[in-house]
């Protein structure tokens, strides 16, 4: 099975000093060998990417634990924002439908109360077959 066809997939980013970090996202296939998902800007992610663009992906469950059987992937991550970010969204959108629109709400509604002023960015990832 496609690693995009996983209802949630374990990314692991490495920080400055290679340690792993996992975390359970939603991603959707972009095409041509890719693969995406969104996140705010301002999320360890996002900062672990920007500093190290080596990633990796497992299917998961909803908390993070790896579907027993499965196999990691390697990837190449990076952020992006406008257009790109729109093709990733509406991918995501695509694929979970009214769980991402309930995503996107209660983001908007933390948002609002935090007063944060947080964007969200797109994440695309060049899976490596």
């Amino acid at each position: 099975m496609p690693i995009h066809d996983s209802q949630y997939v374990s990314l692991t980013t490495f920080t400055k000093d290679g340690r792993r970090k996992n975390c359970p996202v939603w991603i959707a296939s972009l095409g041509e060998g890719n693969v995406g998902f969104t996140t705010e800007t301002t999320s360890w992610k996002a900062k672990r990417i920007s500093h190290t663009s080596q990633v990796e992906l497992q299917p998961c469950n909803s908390r993070g634990l790896l579907i027993e059987g499965s196999e990691s992937i390697a990837g190449l991550a990076r952020l992006t924002s406008d257009d790109e970010f729109q093709n990733v969204q509406d991918a995501i959108k695509a694929k979970y439908g009214f769980q991402y629109l309930m995503i996107v709400f209660g983001g908007k509604v933390k948002r609002f109360l935090s007063r944060s002023d947080s964007s969200s960015c797109g994440v695309i990832i060049t899976v490596n077959h």
